[in-house]
């Protein structure tokens, strides 16, 4: 399988309906995991050999995404406001509650000071 093909799945009722519209092939299943074998198999018959992956889709979900968009996006912010200030690594990590791995990721790129040329 080269290929992977992101579409949503929808819960209906007690089960999980997908639908790729590019090949007009839809799956089910109780649960996620079935589903996206069920769609991988309705894709097979099409003639399409690709990996299927679910992006589980409700109301709720869909919230929470935007909620962690959100936090991440004002995460960012503060580890970059605190940088400016020159704040010690560890004193981000304890203001942001977060590991001092996750601060450096989230650090803003330093640009290199140019060197003197003689």
């Amino acid at each position: 399988m080269s290929e992977t093909i992101e579409c949503q799945a929808h819960r209906r009722d007690r089960r999980w309906a997908v639908h790729v519209p590019a090949y007009g092939v839809y799956g089910h299943g109780r649960t996620l995991k079935a589903a996206a074998e069920n769609t991988e198999q309705g894709l097979a018959l099409a003639g399409v050999s690709a990996e299927v992956v679910l992006i589980p889709t409700t109301p709720e979900l869909d919230k929470l995404r935007a909620a962690k968009k959100a936090y991440e996006t004002a995460l960012r912010e503060a580890v970059t406001s605190l940088a400016l200030r020159r704040t010690s690594l560890r004193d981000m990590s304890t203001a942001t509650r977060e590991p001092t791995t996750r601060v450096k990721q989230l650090l803003p790129a330093r640009a290199e000071e140019p060197t003197e040329t003689e």
